[in-house]
């Protein structure tokens, strides 16, 4: 996948955000990269801008978690993500406050775009797991939201009137 894929999104300052009528699993894909292989191995390229839809400023990546840890529990004002378990697997569970999925990442060519808004949680981390993060935006705490009673309320306050 592409940046042009997410094109159903609308890209405003830094990141995409809900369109009337765009479901949640449309502006949180599943992005696909492309690999290369032969016997001495694979090789995954992501480069931002071309494989993702933003430049990368930030790489992070979570480990050695157990399996009932919850990772994330939080909101980001500005920041875009994507998650890629490039060992093991784990599970992302996504909300915008009115619609929610669960995606399982289980392969190192796979993962899963996170617009700005977006509550997520990170869990069920098999043993081996790697969880890699690229970000759009150098850290910044005070994007962050932690609490979910807060983010529900930012999200019912910037909502369009229906």
């Amino acid at each position: 996948m592409n940046i042009t894929n997410l094109s159903n999104n609308t890209y405003v300052g830094g990141g995409y955000f809900h369109v009337e009528g765009c479901p949640l699993r449309e502006r949180c894909p599943v992005v696909e990269f492309s690999w290369l292989g032969d016997e001495r191995g694979k090789l995954v390229v992501i480069e931002g801008g071309i494989a993702i839809p933003f430049e990368i400023k930030r790489i992070f990546y979570i480990y050695d978690s157990d399996r009932d840890v919850i990772r994330g529990q939080h909101a980001n004002k500005t920041s875009e993500f994507v998650l890629i378990n490039v060992a093991g697997q784990s599970k992302v569970h996504l909300t915008d406050g009115r619609e929610e999925f669960t995606v399982e990442l289980t392969r190192p060519m796979m993962g899963i775009y996170i617009p700005r808004m977006i509550w997520k949680d990170m869990y069920d981390f098999s043993e081996d797991s790697v969880l890699l993060v690229l970000a759009s935006t150098h850290y910044d705490n005070s994007e962050y939201i932690r609490n979910y009673d807060e983010y529900i309320k930012m999200v019912d306050e910037n909502s369009p009137v229906q």
